[in-house]
């Protein structure tokens, strides 16, 4: 499951920050029609400025490029097929299983070719990163100002179109005795059990890890530290494995204990189901850590237009009910709350309300900081023991 799982969000809480706006969301059938007047900020002179015009242009074009989307994670199967079948435009995506760092040097080596990725999906660790490379449009899909601050760029370089939370996911059918919290992974039993997904030098979601296990230990978003140093004891352990924790992995039992995003399951449960595993998916009550990717146009799209009609479609009514159904929080979680959109069926997939209302964010300039340190301390504490 790619990168497992997504980076971190900055400034108040979702569901504090949204606003129900008036702007069109441009999703669902229940919502206002797409063609309204609401416009983009920075929608491009070539594509226009209304949801109608840009999917017309990028009929026109006839393909979006996109990257790291696996077809479990937040229910991307669910949200490619849904805007393949609205716009009848093709969606390919390359890679599913890429980190963060995978998707920045893919544009890098297919730039201004006809199968460069056109929209990243990254950490927010890997922000500034695009940034610096220049790889980041400035665009405001129509529903900007639906999008609480916390998770857009001011530029509109970026907008971060769902969260999760990330949990502890054990095979409970392997592992019977289900760790509940950081401190619980210690314990001899769970030798060689406790996979983190990839490298958090390159993977927004082992990021993402090494940032709760810093909360959980008496760090803070200011100071990494104690996470780099709880995996560095759990690798000497022996209780630490480090590989990519993909579906395949994850049903041939090669993952019984797995750092993950919370939405990464309700996918896979009709697969689990059938290979007779039970999947316990636990939020650690010592180290709650929520956190988001960022979705951004790339410059130099082939397709630009179908492009910026992709990334509308992740932030509108039709978009955020899919990442709903696959049990991650969408950016607009109020306005449809507002809307009266979200159902209690739909619900049951989130964490708890008492979960959500426990998160707080670092800021970018915390993110990138924490990065620093990860980057020089990781390899000589962690991977090179």
């Amino acid at each position: 499951m790619r990168r497992l799982i997504p980076a971190i969000a900055a400034g108040a809480l979702l569901l504090a920050a949204c606003s129900s706006g008036s702007s069109d969301s441009g999703g669902s059938s229940s919502a206002a029609p797409e063609s309204s007047a609401a416009t983009s900020a920075a929608a491009g002179p070539d594509c226009g400025s209304t949801i109608d015009e840009i999917a017309a242009k990028a009929k026109e074009e006839g393909k979006v490029n996109l990257i790291a989307l696996p077809d479990t994670w937040a229910n991307y199967r669910g949200i490619i097929d849904s805007f393949v079948a609205k716009y009848g435009i093709e969606a390919p995506v390359m890679n599913p299983d890429a980190s963060s760092a995978d998707e920045l040097t893919a544009v890098e080596t297919l730039r201004g070719q006809p199968d460069m990725p056109e929209v990243l999906d990254i950490g927010p660790s890997f922000i500034q990163q695009a940034k610096d490379a220049g790889y980041l449009e400035s665009y405001k899909p129509v529903v900007w100002d639906e999008i609480p601050a916390s998770l857009k760029g001011e530029d509109g370089t970026w907008v971060g179109a769902y969260y999760g939370v990330l949990a502890i996911a054990t095979n409970a059918t392997i592992q019977p005795n289900v760790p509940k919290t950081w401190a619980d992974l210690k314990k001899p039993e769970y030798k060689g059990q406790v996979t983190i997904n990839g490298d958090p030098r390159e993977a927004g979601a082992a990021f993402a890890a090494v940032m709760a296990a810093s909360l959980a230990n008496g760090g803070s978003f200011d100071d990494i530290m104690p996470g780099i140093e709880y995996f560095s004891e759990l690798k000497k352990l022996g209780n630490l494995q480090t590989i990519d924790v993909t579906e395949a992995a994850v049903l041939s039992g090669e993952v019984p204990i797995a750092l993950d995003w919370t939405y990464n399951f309700p996918g896979l449960k009709p697969a689990l189901d059938e290979a007779g595993f039970d999947f316990q998916v636990i939020v650690p009550a010592d180290g709650v850590y929520g956190g988001y990717y960022a979705q951004s146009v790339v410059t130099e799209a082939p397709h630009p237009c179908a492009a910026r009609l992709w990334l509308n479609h992740l932030v509108s009514d039709e978009g955020a009910l899919g990442y709903l159904e696959g049990g991650a929080i969408p950016a607009r979680y109020a306005a449809l709350l507002d809307k009266g959109l979200i159902t209690p069926e739909v619900a049951a997939n989130l964490p708890s309300a008492e979960t959500i209302a426990a998160i707080s964010f670092p800021t970018q300039a915390q993110i990138d900081a924490a990065k620093a340190v990860i980057t020089e301390q990781w390899g000589p504490m962690v991977a090179d023991l």
